[in-house]
């Protein structure tokens, strides 16, 4: 097969802007930044004291800002977030606080919220949701509960689907 100079020329371009691209993509493509995995005495202490002193959370946050999604698993699969300590303990400003952090939440903090569409809609989806446990296994009554007057109709739908208890002890103690 003959292949004029000038086709040869342009094929050799076109090969070499193809192998160039990649190369170029690559060097515009913001540096992947690997952190060390956070500490679990740092992760531990700072879902306790989600539990008891927001100032601390807060200040925590501050310093390792990665901790805000960060779990514990205290034993048997009980695990636990800041989030979810803060709504099994009725915190809602600090639950909102999180939530405008970016935390994660689920179905417990929509319970606590009183955001009684949004967990409706989850329990038409998903019906077995309803029998869910929490951390340390409370329930999704218990949340309402503490939700007070903005979750009072998630607490009477609850009690309505045959809810009763506010705290299943699941997990080893």
């Amino acid at each position: 097969m003959n292949i004029s100079r000038k086709n040869f020329i342009k094929a050799s371009l076109a090969s070499s802007a193809g192998l160039l691209i990649p190369s170029l993509v690559w060097a515009a493509k913001p540096a992947f930044v690997q952190a060390d995995p956070i500490d679990p005495a740092i992760t531990r202490e700072f879902v306790l004291k989600a539990h008891t002193d927001f100032s601390v959370v807060k200040s925590m946050l501050e310093e390792y800002p990665h901790l805000l999604n960060a779990t514990v698993d205290w034993r048997d699969g009980d695990f636990e977030s800041a989030i979810g300590a803060m709504a099994h303990m009725g915190y809602v400003d600090q639950v909102h606080f999180m939530i405008e952090k970016g935390a994660r939440f689920d179905i417990f903090v929509l319970a606590l919220l009183g955001k009684t569409e949004m967990v409706k809609s989850m329990l038409d989806l998903y019906p077995n949701l309803l029998n869910a446990i929490g951390p340390h296994g409370f329930t999704l009554l218990h949340h309402a509960k503490l939700g007070g007057k903005d979750a009072t109709e998630l607490y009477e739908y609850f009690k309505s689907k045959g809810l009763t208890q506010e705290r299943i002890k699941f997990f080893k103690e």
